[in-house]
C-alpha cells in the first residue's frame, strides 16, 4: 500500500490550509484530548472527517489502481495500521489517531459500518436502527464520565483504554459507508432521473447494469461508481429515500416516499426485458455497422495495393455482415414498435386510472348535501327573498328622505328654476366671449387693428404705475 504523494494531498482543502506544525498536531495521538481539550479534539476529528471524505471521493483510498478496476468512492476500507500509509508525509510521519476518528464518526453517524448498513431493515435516519454496540457506546458514555468524576474508573482510557495503535485498529478495522457522500450521490441520481423522465413507464425501469451505465458517471461529476458503490446507493434509495422499489433484477423508480405503496409487477418485468432487448439490439447494429465500415476500408486498401484476392475476401465478409445487419435492423424495428405499443397501453392504463379517480372525486363532491337539487332551490329562493327585502329597505329609505326634504320647506321647483337661470347666464357669457373673439379675428383679417408699437413695460415700470394708481385712488377717496 503506497502513500499518496504530498502534491496530491495538497490539493485537498484541508491540507492546503494546514501548516507543518498544524499537521504534526493532527498526526499525533490526540485521543486523550477529548477530556483535557474537547474543543481541539472536536476540531481535529472534523479535519480528518473532511480529509477522509475528500480522499475517498477522489478514489485514492482503494487498492484497485494496479488492477484497473473502478475505485470505491462511497465505501471506506479501513483495513488496519497499513491504512495510515496513505497519509504518510515526509518529516511528519503517519497519523496515529485515525482509529479514534473513525470511532467518533461512527458515533455521530457520519460513517456507518458496511455490514450494518446493508443488513439493516430500518432507515438509517431512524434513531432506533443502530446496532447495540454503537447505541450502548453513545448511551453509556455519560455514565462512564460520571464514574470517572468519582474516581471509580479512568476516563482517559474511555475510548480505547491504554491499548497500542495496533490494538485500537483491531476495534475499528472494517468497511464503512460515508453517509455524506452517499447522500450527495443519491441526490444527483434522483435529479438526473427527474430530468430524463418523459412519463413513459419504460423510463423508470432499469436492471443493475443499465442503472450503473445511466447513473454511475453523474453521481460525482464524471467519477464513476464501483459495483459496491452502486449496491450501497441502491439500498439507500430503496430503504432510506423510498424512491425505488427493487425485485430481483428489476429496479423501478417511483414517486419519492411512495415506495411502500408501489410494487414491481409482471408488466414492469416484461417491459424491462423488452427495453433491454432493444438496447442490446441497438448495440449490435452499431457494432455491425462499424465492422462493415472496417471491411470496406480494408477492401479499398487491398485494391490500392493490387491484392485482388484479399479485397474479394473482405467484400464477401462485408456482404455477410450486411445481411446480418439487415436482419438485425428488421428485428429492431419490430421490437421498437412493440415497445411503443406496450408503453402506450401502459400509459392508457394510467390515464384510465386518472379518469376513474377523477370520476370518483367528482361524484363525491356532487354528493355533498349543499349540492342537492332541493337544497339548491331552497338556497336560491332564500337569496331572491333576501334581495327583495333589500329593495324594500332601499325604497323605504328613499321615501323617508323625500318626506324629510318636504318637511324642511324646500321647494324643488324653485331650486330647478334657479339652476336653469344659472345655466342660461353661463351660456350667454360663453356666447359673448365667442362673439368677441370672432369679431377680433374678423378685424385682424381686414387690417383694422394695428399691432402695438410700444414695448411691454418692465417689471419696475409696471410696479411704479400700479403704485401711482393706488395713490390716485386714495386722493379721490
Amino acid at each position: 500500500m503506497s502513500s499518496i504523494p504530498l502534491s496530491k494531498l495538497s490539493t485537498l482543502p484541508t491540507y492546503a490550509s494546514a501548516s507543518t506544525s498544524r499537521l504534526k498536531s493532527l498526526y499525533s495521538d490526540f485521543t486523550y484530548q477529548k477530556q483535557s481539550n474537547p474543543t481541539s479534539y472536536a476540531s481535529n476529528v472534523e479535519w480528518w472527517h473532511r480529509t477522509l471524505e475528500g480522499a475517498l471521493l477522489r478514489g485514492w483510498l482503494s487498492d484497485t489502481h494496479s488492477t484497473g478496476a473502478t475505485p470505491d468512492r462511497i465505501v471506506l476500507h479501513a483495513n488496519g495500521v497499513a491504512f495510515t500509509e496513505y497519509f504518510r508525509v515526509e518529516g511528519v510521519g503517519k497519523p496515529l489517531s485515525i482509529p479514534t476518528v473513525i470511532s467518533e464518526l461512527c458515533s455521530s453517524r457520519a460513517f456507518i459500518p458496511l455490514s450494518d448498513f446493508l443488513n439493516a431493515s430500518r432507515s438509517i435516519y431512524d434513531p432506533g436502527w443502530l446496532p447495540y454496540r454503537i447505541a450502548s457506546f453513545v448511551i453509556g458514555k455519560p455514565l462512564w464520565w460520571t464514574l470517572g468524576q468519582l474516581g471509580i474508573v479512568d476516563t482517559q482510557a474511555g475510548t480505547f483504554g491504554d491499548s497500542s495503535t495496533a490494538e485500537r485498529w483491531k476495534k475499528v478495522r472494517g468497511d464503512y459507508v460515508a453517509v455524506k457522500l452517499l447522500e450527495q450521490a443519491a441526490d444527483r441520481i434522483l435529479e438526473r432521473q427527474r430530468a430524463k423522465d418523459t412519463g413513459n413507464l419504460a423510463d423508470s425501469l432499469y436492471n443493475v447494469e443499465s442503472f450503473r451505465e445511466e447513473f454511475s458517471s453523474c453521481a460525482f461529476e464524471d467519477a464513476p461508481l464501483s459495483s459496491l458503490d452502486v449496491k450501497v446507493v441502491l439500498k439507500f434509495l430503496e430503504r432510506d429515500r423510498r424512491a425505488i422499489v427493487v425485485k430481483g433484477e428489476v429496479i423501478k423508480f417511483v414517486e419519492q416516499g411512495s415506495a411502500e405503496s408501489s410494487e414491481v409487477t409482471a408488466v414492469d418485468s416484461g417491459l424491462l426485458a423488452l427495453k433491454t432487448a432493444v438496447q442490446k439490439l441497438h448495440a449490435q447494429v452499431e457494432s455491425l455497422q462499424h465492422k462493415i465500415d472496417e471491411r470496406t476500408r480494408l477492401a479499398s486498401e487491398a485494391l490500392r495495393q493490387k491484392r485482388k484476392e484479399t479485397a474479394l475476401t473482405h467484400l464477401r465478409a462485408r456482404k455477410h455482415l450486411e445481411d446480418v445487419h439487415k436482419k438485425r435492423l428488421g428485428s429492431l424495428d419490430l421490437l421498437e414498435a412493440t415497445l411503443l405499443r406496450v408503453e402506450t397501453s401502459a400509459g392508457d392504463i394510467e390515464i384510465m386510472k386518472s379518469y376513474e379517480s377523477s370520476t370518483a372525486t367528482l361524484r363525491e363532491i356532487l354528493s355533498h348535501p349543499l349540492l342537492q337539487r332541493e337544497k339548491i332551490d331552497e338556497t336560491m329562493d332564500a337569496m331572491a327573498s333576501a334581495n327583495a327585502d333589500a329593495r324594500e329597505v332601499d325604497d323605504a329609505i328613499q321615501m323617508g328622505a323625500e318626506m324629510a326634504q318636504a318637511d324642511a320647506g324646500v321647494d324643488e321647483s324653485e331650486l330647478e328654476a334657479e339652476l336653469d337661470a344659472l345655466v342660461r347666464d353661463v351660456e350667454k357669457e360663453k356666447e359673448k366671449g365667442e362673439a368677441a373673439e370672432a369679431e377680433t379675428r374678423k378685424r385682424l383679417a381686414a387690417g383694422d387693428l394695428d399691432a402695438p408699437v410700444h414695448s411691454p413695460a418692465s417689471p419696475k415700470e409696471a410696479e411704479a404705475e400700479a403704485e401711482a394708481e393706488r395713490e390716485h385712488e386714495k386722493v379721490v377717496a
